[in-house]
């Protein structure tokens, strides 16, 4: 073929190429290659059309695989081409096997270091994987590269610094600006900008849809309108999103499930699209493909405190609990907002309190939430409690009375403190605590059934005792215990009867709350009568 022929061949691919008929300039590409198979250019070119197609969402089949192939060929002839390992390397990214890909950009650094393209591409990957360091130190290779065409690099790099919360405004409004300044003189972020245009003529659909959301709430004309849309662009990965999303709310569940799955597989990285399908997993109470799904999560975006306390919460329900709490701690670690991790530290204290009975780390745990959040009251009863459960009285003490400073109101602190003098003998305050707790919150169940047990059990006043478990009952038909008590008090007063009938609503009422031994229940029944 010569020189000629071959100019004729390229203005014939470039002019279907720029109409938008990719697949006719795929047909003459192929075409030429098989009267020229070891063409360089022409390998190159058709793999630059396959990607071009594969990057088209008005087509949903994926071509990066066919672009890989012909950039190999291409290698054959030129094995020290920088440009065709950045391009399969390219392929491999739009494939989201970054591993691969990562190959690819340094063999292509190992024959130019100087292209600034790959050291951004660097950056994305790292950016990705959650290594901010890294990721820096690339994006700063590129713009040291290209200093005015490294759009892509001072936007990364800006970006980085936000997430990190590196409060430098100086330098964060110079990568911020630098990337405007940029665009036009870098090819890649041009190219990158005028595919993202393209999706704006799909403005008015998503539009009118969050209209019709907001004045009629979700329904089938919305689905069918995104349906027509998806048939038009079936490769644009929002609107399969969107689709899930109108499924989700009308609670049909398996349908919003193969729309995630079909956006995951356009886009294997798409954080959103695992993002909603593991609300859905969750919402079904299907926890172990929640759980799947949190970890492609981290793995996507292991800074995300959100989802490693959402993996957490998972695995706690699956009964993983020493899992749980590691992407707990992690989730601390991050600590995206005091006040939402000190919920979170809160949560590590209850799950050491309750189920690894490791009080010491309950104890720590309940002392980080109030360094975040001083100002919850919450905090203080939580590591009270613990205090308490230790055998640390005086500490609990001085946690729970700390507390009534900032709300001396609370009634429930006033209970705990009840609670806690009752432990140690000191009935007088006890039977104080418990009274205030009482006249700030009058149906206060709890409050009303401890003073009821310290009158009948410690002070032997019975008439008293059968007022307050009366008034716990009223507060609380369902509270086991007050009927279980008032029982024992009926029973003094020698009416067998009624206190046979207190224990049976105590044992039915216990088979739902489960607040105690139901044999102990029931041999208080047989003692009634024997």
């Amino acid at each position: 073929m010569n020189n000629t022929d071959k100019n004729k061949i390229r203005k014939q691919i470039e002019k279907f190429r720029k109409t938008g008929n990719i697949q006719k300039a795929i047909e003459t590409c192929q075409s030429a290659i098989s009267m020229d198979k070891n063409n360089t250019d022409l390998h190159v070119k058709l793999g630059d059309l396959y990607m071009e197609w594969h990057l088209d969402i008005h087509q949903v089949k994926q071509y990066a695989d066919e672009a890989i192939t012909e950039y190999q060929l291409a290698l054959e002839s030129c094995v020290e081409s920088s440009e065709i390992y950045y391009k399969i390397g390219m392929a491999f990214y739009y494939k989201r096997e970054l591993d691969k890909a990562v190959n690819y950009f340094k063999l292509a650094l190992e024959y130019n270091p100087k292209m600034s393209e790959v050291y951004f591409m660097m950056a994305e990957i790292s950016m990705r994987k959650g290594d901010f360091i890294e990721s820096t130190e690339f994006a700063q290779k590129a713009v040291c590269v290209k200093p005015f065409s490294s759009s892509r690099a001072y936007l990364l790099l800006y970006t980085i610094n936000n997430l990190l919360k590196k409060e430098n405004w100086f330098k964060n409004t110079y990568y911020y600006l630098m990337s405007f300044f940029t665009l036009p003189f870098d090819k890649y972020a041009m190219k990158e900008f005028i595919r993202k245009l393209s999706y704006l003529k799909f403005i008015p659909v998503l539009l009118k849809t969050s209209i019709m959301i907001f004045c009629h709430g979700f329904n089938e004309k919305i689905l069918d309108i995104y349906r027509e849309t998806i048939d038009k662009a079936p490769g644009f990965v929002e609107l399969y999103i969107n689709l899930g999303r109108v499924y989700f709310e009308l609670k049909r569940y398996d349908d919003a499930i193969c729309e995630y799955k079909m956006a995951i597989w356009l886009d294997s990285l798409n954080v959103r699209a695992y993002y909603y399908l593991c609300r859905v997993y969750e919402e079904l109470g299907d926890y172990k493909n929640a759980i799947e799904i949190c970890r492609k999560l981290i793995e996507l975006q292991p800074h995300v405190a959100d989802f490693h306390c959402r993996i957490a919460q998972y695995l706690y329900l699956e009964n993983e609990v020493q899992e749980a709490i590691e992407h707990y701690q992690t989730a601390v670690t991050l600590n995206p907002n005091p006040q939402w991790t000190s919920v979170v530290a809160q949560t590590l204290g209850f799950i050491f309190q309750e189920n690894t009975k490791d009080l010491d780390a309950s104890v720590s745990s309940y002392q980080n939430a109030f360094n975040l959040n001083p100002s919850d009251i919450d905090i203080y009863l939580n590591l009270g409690n613990v205090f308490f459960e230790k055998g640390s009285y005086d500490n609990a003490l001085i946690v729970y009375k700390k507390a009534l400073e900032a709300s001396p109101y609370n009634a429930r602190l006033h209970c705990n403190l009840g609670y806690l003098y009752w432990g140690k003998g000191n009935l007088e305050e006890a039977i104080k605590e418990y009274e205030k707790a009482i006249k700030y919150d009058n149906t206060y169940d709890i409050a009303y059934n401890n003073l009821g047990v310290i009158y009948l059990d410690d002070l032997g006043r019975v008439k008293k005792a059968i007022e307050l478990f009366e008034a716990a009952r009223r507060s609380n038909p369902n509270y086991a215990l007050a009927n279980y008590n008032l029982a024992r008090s009926i029973a003094i007063t020698g009416d067998k009867v009624e206190a046979a009938k207190l224990y049976r609503m105590a044992l039915d009422i216990n088979k739902y709350t489960q607040e105690m031994d139901p044999v102990e229940i029931e041999e208080k029944i047989q003692d009634l009568f024997t």
